[in-house]
This record gives structure tokens, sequence and C-alpha cells, in this order.
């Protein structure tokens, strides 16, 4: 048995390694920080580039298109598919709320006579005026939030498309360069690859899909029961169905109690039917049918992931919240294969 003297040299291999690690890290936070208004944008990138890889490749090397090309045409269609839809629904919220915004005086007012109405019936008062006074100065601080989202947005969007542009046409290059500067095995490089792609697919086009399978419901049930201006709610209802747990029961909950206030017995009844017994359902069966087909998310990583992702990236954050929680758990995974497997083979060869 072999011991290390004390006083044994250090190392300058090691020392200069890890000097060199320590400096990577002190840039790499620094640059970080400094470009941190734009990682929502980067993320979009990688969510784009994995969305659209296998087409550009197929465009590319099998029909012989040249890479701009293929690019452009990608990022058009993905354009007007993906970000025009939002866009729309975005605008229809936004000028209703700018309409609040500018009335808020007169929606005040009715939301306490709202409120009174439901008062008596119930004989206890669910919200106190006092707390609908505190609404306007709230709501007029909205509005320019909401334009600076929107030009915070339009700024975000430029920079996804800028950097996808450059991911696709150096698609193949990129990929090379990372089995060979990620510091793992290729059979864990591409367990990576294999766990984004389906993380990307299930959260970009799943929890979206069925927000919207959601809406178009909505929407069936709001011009049958004559619900008034029911694109809007339609609107409403696929933005709130991304949301875990409370779903779009954000909006056909309220909508039933406002028609009940407003003396509209049978529409809100129907509402209540049609809300809790379709809007609802769908979901269910919905979300079971495209979770085998797109990759099951666990409702906890969903949860979580919004918690995250909202808080760090705004609305946005719907998607790249569950990306970023699913992508820690593969990282663990991979940890135990790469090096939990060394240490216990090391510890079966001591004894």
């Amino acid at each position: 048995m072999t011991t290390t003297p004390s006083n044994a040299p250090l190392d300058t291999n090691l020392i200069r390694q890890i000097a060199f690690i320590l400096l990577i890290l002190f840039l790499g936070i620094v640059l970080t920080r400094e470009l941190w208004f734009f990682f929502p944008a980067l993320l979009g990138a990688i969510t784009f580039y994995v969305l659209m890889r296998g087409r550009m490749f197929f465009l590319v090397e099998k029909r012989g298109w040249k890479p701009a090309q293929a690019a452009w045409v990608l990022m058009l269609l993905s354009f007007f598919v993906i970000l025009v839809p939002i866009g729309i629904l975005g605008n229809i919220l936004y000028a209703k709320i700018s309409y609040a915004v500018t009335h808020s005086t007169e929606l005040l007012a009715s939301l306490k006579l709202a409120a009174a109405r439901i008062g008596k019936k119930i004989g206890y008062d669910l919200v106190n005026s006092n707390a609908i006074n505190q609404l306007g100065p709230w709501l007029t601080r909205l509005l320019p939030k909401l334009l600076g989202i929107t030009a915070d947005t339009l700024a975000l969007i430029s920079s996804l498309y800028f950097i996808v542009y450059y991911m696709l046409i150096n698609g193949r290059k990129m990929e090379e360069s990372l089995y060979e500067y990620i510091p793992l095995k290729d059979g864990n490089v591409e367990l990576i690859g294999r766990e984004v792609r389906n993380m990307v697919v299930a959260n970009t086009i799943g929890i979206p899909l069925i927000a919207f399978i959601q809406g178009l419901v909505g929407l069936i049930g709001y011009l049958v029961i004559g619900i008034d201006e029911p694109f809007l709610w339609f609107a409403a209802t696929c933005i709130t169905a991304m949301l875990p747990v409370v779903g779009s029961g954000i909006v056909y909950i309220p909508l039933t109690i406002m028609l009940f206030a407003k003396g509209e017995t049978g529409k809100g009844i129907a509402m209540a039917i049609w809300g809790l017994g379709f809007i609802g359902l769908v979901d269910n069966v919905v979300r079971l049918f495209l979770n085998k087909k797109l990759g099951d998310i666990h409702p906890l990583i969903t949860i979580f992931g919004v918690i995250v992702g909202v808080s760090l990236f705004g609305f946005i954050g719907l998607i790249f919240g569950p990306l970023l929680i699913s992508m820690f758990i593969v990282l663990l995974r991979i940890y135990g294969n790469e090096f939990m497997l060394k240490r216990r083979e090391m510890r079966q060869l001591r004894q």
C-alpha cells in the first residue's frame, strides 16, 4: 500500500484547469447577467430550432435547397402559423383592456352594482366596495405596462428569429460541436437531445393546442347561449386554459356568476353546465389523448414550471417554465448515469 507524501508538489495542470474553469464561470455569469433580457429569445430560438430542424435538413439535404432559402421559408411559416394567431388573441384582449382602462369609472360602477346584487341575493357581501375602488389606480397603471410588454415582445421576437436563422443554416456544424465540446458520453448527449425534443413538442404544441381546443368549445357555448362579445371570451379562455389547475375556470366561473347577478338565470345555468360539463371535460379528454401522442408531462412539472417560468419570463414562461424543470430532471438523470455509475464500479473493484 503506497501513500502520497504530504509535501508532494501540486499538479500544475490541475491548477491551470481549475483556474481556467473559474475564468469561464466568471465570464459566463457576467454575460448571463448583462444579456438576461435576451434569455427568453434564446430559449425560443432553441424551441423553434428543435421544431424545424428535421424539415430544415430535409429541404437542404434531400431537396437540394440553399440553407438560407430553407431557413427563411421555415421562419415565415412559423411566424404565420404560431405567432400570428397568438398576436391576434393578444390584440383582442389588449383592445378590451385598453377600453376598460380608459372607462375605469364606468367599469367600477358596474362592478359595485353587480356586487350589491349578488350580496342581496346571498345575504353576504362577497366583495367590499373599498376593494373595488382600489382597482382604479391599478387599472391606470396597467396600460403603460402593457405597452412596455408589447415593445419588449417585439424586441424578443426579432432577437429570436435572428438567433434561430443562424442555428438553422449551421445546424449540422452546431450539433457536431455539441458532441465534441459537451463533456459527456455520446449516449448521454443523445439522451439530452431526445428528452429536449420530447419536452419541446409536448410543451410548445400540446399545451397551446389543448388551450385552443378548449377555447373553440367555449366559443361554441358562448355563441349558442348568447353571451355578449363571444370572441373576447374565446381569447380569454384560450389564454387562461394554459394555466395549470385553475385553467379556463378563471373565465367561465366568473362569467356564470355575472350572468346570475344580471338576472339572466337561464343563461347562467346554461353557462355553468357548458363550462363544467364540456369545457372542463375537453381538457381532461384531449390532454389524456395528446399526452400519449406527444409525450407525458407530470402535472407537478407543469404547475411548478409555470410558477417559475412566469416569475422569470412573464407570460412566455407558461411554455419555458416546464421545459426548464424537465431539463433539470434530465440533467440529474445524466449525472447519475455519467458519474454515479463510475463510483459504483470503483466500489465493486475495491470489494
